[in-house]
């Protein structure tokens, strides 16, 4: 059923009130001008600029009623109008807030010495009293499609012609078709205003357009600022070690991506990365998405938690819709375990917070793949672990001896230092038990010390800064020996 056949239903049934949260009013108010040529009931549009005037004819209110923007004298007319009516209120519910308003409005729903008028709140965001809560009832615009958004990026394109002499606008077809999958999503408005940007850039639709249309459209959605966008997400070629997660991803791409699809084979939802602070958890959850060819976008938790009742979980509820909003990309929780903390001290935030979670982990359909990393695992709730959470649980251990190579090869590449002289198998074997956070900050700490000196970085000062450092599986031996014991018979290694 279209968008107008609806309206018009709800209409035709009667309903008293009805709330559009939408920005795009004057799309509102046309699909409504389409309704009215089907129920043949007068249209009418109220705003506080304007006052009230009648849409459906070329013609001004009837008289008596009143043309001034004054709310409650708008509110007797209409409940004193014989002739039932459709009365668009625009930004009208800041006014519910008084006394005599709210009571007008009731009356009006509820029938008392009024016609069964319909009353429509429209308004980006619309809160209601309690009185009227169970009156309304809630419509959305339906999302454009595929076919209106094709049209939409083609018809801004005619529109830069028009405005450069002429100018052809040269259209990559792939280019164009990926464009419009990634604004699906996003309302008519949204979308052409970021078509529009594409376009007036450079004068032309192609796959450089691609990282741009990204991150426009992660500053549109991310109003809140609880995520953070990364569309130039690390390479696995910048990871060293974690040979069988790279080849896990290196499976899944081609489904995930939809280049190829197979009879039963659901595209991957998530993996949860458990190991040893400083060996790569955070690095490796970036080259998943790129392994994967998508933007990485990070949830933070910490900033998430609201002091308010109920803000918390719309926080979640917000962040998760813009993150499907954005697929398909990479959706990475950072030590998740620090934000759903089981504790009796939070009035049941945190149950709540994983309650919600796990049923969008279920039940999602858009191409988001969750990337949570963990330290303590420990503090992890068992409901978050349970088989089929996450498609597989992965641990990151300490690195071993060729891994460590090379991390000192990159690291040095990295900082363009000529390691071709190095004996990358002795500082291997000098940093044992280092992580990979912990070698660099090593080969940091050796090129202050030359500087120092006044001389080139050498293979001596790396072996200084390591013969110095007290690695954390020498500090924390016990809590580190623990978590690779329980890890070795219940995850499969990354390496």
């Amino acid at each position: 059923m279209s968008e107008v056949q609806d309206l018009a239903t709800l209409i035709r049934a009667g309903t008293p009130l009805v709330m559009l949260e939408t920005a795009e009013e004057e799309r509102a108010i046309e699909a409504f001008r389409h309704v009215v040529g089907q129920v043949w009931r007068p249209l009418y549009r109220w705003s506080i600029t304007d006052g009230l005037k009648r849409l459906d004819l070329d013609a001004e209110a009837p008289e008596g009623m009143p043309i001034a923007p004054d709310a409650t004298q708008t509110l007797l007319a209409i409940k004193q109008e014989t002739q039932r009516g459709v009365y668009l209120l625009c930004d009208f519910h800041p006014y519910l807030r008084y006394a005599m308003t709210l009571r007008l409005v009731r009356e009006i729903v509820q029938r008392q010495g009024s016609q069964a008028h319909t009353l429509v709140l429209i308004a980006p965001k619309i809160e209601l009293p309690p009185e009227l809560a169970g009156d309304a009832v809630r419509f959305s615009l339906a999302l454009p499609g595929e076919p209106q958004l094709t049209k939409l990026v083609r018809d801004e394109a005619f529109v830069y012609s028009r405005e450069h002499g002429g100018r052809r606008v040269e259209i990559d077809p792939a280019a164009l078709k990926a464009i419009v999958r990634n604004l699906m999503g996003l309302s008519l408005g949204d979308a052409r205003r970021i078509a529009r940007q594409l376009i007036f850039r450079d004068g032309a639709i192609g796959a450089s357009d691609l990282p741009e249309l990204a991150k426009l459209k992660f500053e549109l959605l991310n109003r809140e600022g609880l995520l953070h966008f990364e569309y130039d997400t690390a390479q696995f070629a910048d990871v060293a070690g974690l040979a069988r997660l790279k080849a896990w991803v290196a499976q899944r791409r081609a489904v995930f991506n939809g280049e190829t699809a197979v009879a039963g084979l659901d595209p991957p939802k998530g993996v949860l990365l458990l190991g040893v602070q400083g060996c790569g958890k955070s690095l490796a959850s970036k080259a998943i998405a790129g392994g994967f060819g998508v933007p990485l976008v990070r949830l933070d938790f910490g900033s998430m938690y609201d002091k308010y009742h109920g803000e918390t979980e719309r926080r979640l509820r917000e962040s998760l819709r813009n993150a499907e909003a954005l697929a398909p990309c990479v959706l990475w929780i950072d030590e998740i375990e620090k934000g759903l903390a089981t504790s009796g001290s939070d009035d049941g935030v945190s149950k709540r917070v994983l309650g919600y979670l796990l049923t969008w982990m279920a039940e999602r359909k858009a191409k988001v793949f969750l990337v949570a990393t963990a330290n303590a695992v420990k503090e992890l709730p068992a409901e978050l672990l349970r088989k089929g959470r996450f498609d597989e649980i992965w641990f990151v251990d300490l690195p071993g001896p060729a891994v460590r190579a090379e991390i000192f090869r990159l690291h040095c590449q990295r900082r363009r230092i000529d390691w071709e002289g190095y004996e990358l198998a002795a500082l291997a074997e000098a940093s044992e038990g280092f992580s990979g956070a912990e070698i660099e900050q090593a080969i940091v700490a050796a090129l202050y010390a030359a500087h120092a000196e006044g001389t080139p970085i050498a293979q001596r000062h790396i072996e200084a800064e390591l013969r110095g450092t007290r690695p954390l599986s020498v500090l924390m031996a016990e809590q580190v020996s623990a978590l690779r014991a329980w890890a070795s018979t219940r995850t499969v290694p990354a390496d």
